[in-house]
């Protein structure tokens, strides 16, 4: 039987200011339809949330404005797609109105074996070996994809 993968992908943001402030206002507002696109998405396979349902709440840095998302996809090209269409476009061109630029790599995605889920201590792994290395099957982005590990002899896949 053949071993199945699906697509891990942590990214973090350092918001402007709290959550309350009037400045995250635009942000805050659009945040539920925005996971709801995500989980209605093909493809979506789960997202890390609190009781509130999103995962603003979880403070994984040292730094208290830094909010993390974490979610699982079964292949890259379902994450690709809701990431660069559709209303989510929209919410990254607006990003600078809610969040610093970081000095760090602030997406990485790696391949998880299908049905396991990932904490956000390894997501942090993985933001730190984007940094120390670069793109590997360790840890990639968008723009420098691997294969999931059983498709190792298949042709990478670039972004067009």
């Amino acid at each position: 039987m053949e071993d199945r993968f699906q697509l891990a992908q942590v990214n973090i943001a350092r918001a402007k200011a709290p959550l309350d402030h009037p400045i995250m206002k635009g942000f805050v507002d659009r945040l539920d339809h925005i996971n709801e696109l995500a989980e209605q998405s093909p493809g979506f396979v789960w997202r890390l949330q609190t009781e509130a349902g999103d995962a603003t709440a979880i403070k994984a840095f040292d730094d208290e404005l830094i909010i993390v998302n974490l979610s699982v996809w079964d292949s890259f090209e379902s994450l690709k797609k809701y990431v660069y269409t559709g209303e989510h476009v929209t919410l990254i061109k607006n990003k600078k109105s809610w969040f610093d630029p970081l000095n760090a790599p602030s997406l990485a995605l790696w391949w998880i074996a299908e049905g396991h889920i990932p904490t956000v201590e390894s997501a942090k792994a993985r933001l730190e070996a984007l940094q120390e290395k670069g793109s590997t099957p360790e840890a990639f982005t968008f723009a420098r994809p691997y294969p999931a590990p059983n498709q190792a002899t298949a042709p990478r896949v670039r972004l067009a």
